[in-house]
């Protein structure tokens, strides 16, 4: 991976391709799940970036605690260093609420939204959904690290999570791992303090993609992101949807060409 200065640290990003540039945001713990989409030939003929947030693989660590548009000022000052902007955007989770916080505070960089499962937890069973999660704390504050990030994925993505990473990104639950500190100590409670209105939807006024994986409210036992999909429908102006066949929360890593496919018509339209 190449390395580039930003904002005081450095982060690990990768780039593939020419055209117009598209900018991948990834989620809590497992720093990759960008790279499946990034070489799907759906994908040919864009610029595609990836790239590790702080506290992820070899970017650099946190100092601190960082808040949501923290992460967003970094992704947009790597956009700018690589000149790649107006760029289209995807997030996936927590990294899909960086990309919303990224459009709210510099609207002319971001081209359009691809929100797959975004973090947005004020639904109606949003707090039974932070419950289950929200049980990974102490098991991380016991020093038992991997059981945390255990207990942590089986909540977001099932039982079955592990054997979907290793398969697509081998060794990446062990990485993990290695960057639970990031997250436990600073990207769980940033998340949970971060705040959206539908004032803020309204302010966005570039074309959205919504995805929800068809089995994640099967596999998790919560409608949560249903309802995450339903709101993202409702309250930002220019938004419409796409249920991804056989994937669940790890949408991407699940099924990633169905997933590059419908992301290309879209970014073909805007």
């Amino acid at each position: 991976m190449q390395r580039a200065e930003i904002n005081g640290t450095t982060l690990e990003y990768e780039e593939r391709g020419s055209g117009e540039p598209v900018v991948f945001i990834h989620g809590a713990l497992v720093g990759d799940t960008y790279r499946p989409l990034m070489v799907e030939p759906a994908l040919n003929g864009y610029r595609v970036i990836g790239y590790h947030r702080r506290g992820y693989s070899g970017s650099g660590s946190p100092q601190g605690q960082l808040s949501i548009a923290d992460h967003a000022r970094d992704c947009l000052g790597l956009m700018r260093k690589l000149e790649a902007t107006p760029a289209h955007v995807i997030g996936h989770s927590s990294g899909a609420i960086i990309a919303i916080q990224l459009v709210l505070d510099a609207p002319e960089a971001v081209r359009s939204l691809s929100l797959l499962e975004p973090a947005l937890l004020d639904v109606p069973s949003g707090p039974a959904l932070v419950e289950t999660l929200a049980a990974s704390v102490p098991v991380y504050e016991s020093g038992d690290r991997a059981a945390a990030v255990d207990t942590f994925f089986r909540g977001v993505c099932g039982n079955d999570y592990r054997q979907v990473i290793e398969t697509t990104l081998p060794g990446a639950p062990e990485q993990a791992v290695a960057d639970a500190d990031s997250f436990f100590s600073g990207e769980f409670p940033a998340i949970a303090q971060w705040q959206f209105a539908k004032a803020d939807a309204a302010r966005i006024s570039q074309p959205v993609l919504s995805v929800l994986g068809a089995n994640t409210e099967a596999s998790i036992g919560l409608p949560v992101y249903t309802e995450i999909n339903q709101r993202v429908l409702e309250w930002f102006p220019h938004a419409e949807g796409f249920v991804l066949p056989k994937a669940a929360h790890l949408l991407q890593v699940e099924n990633p060409r169905d997933m590059a496919e419908r992301l290309a018509s879209f970014l073909l339209a805007n």
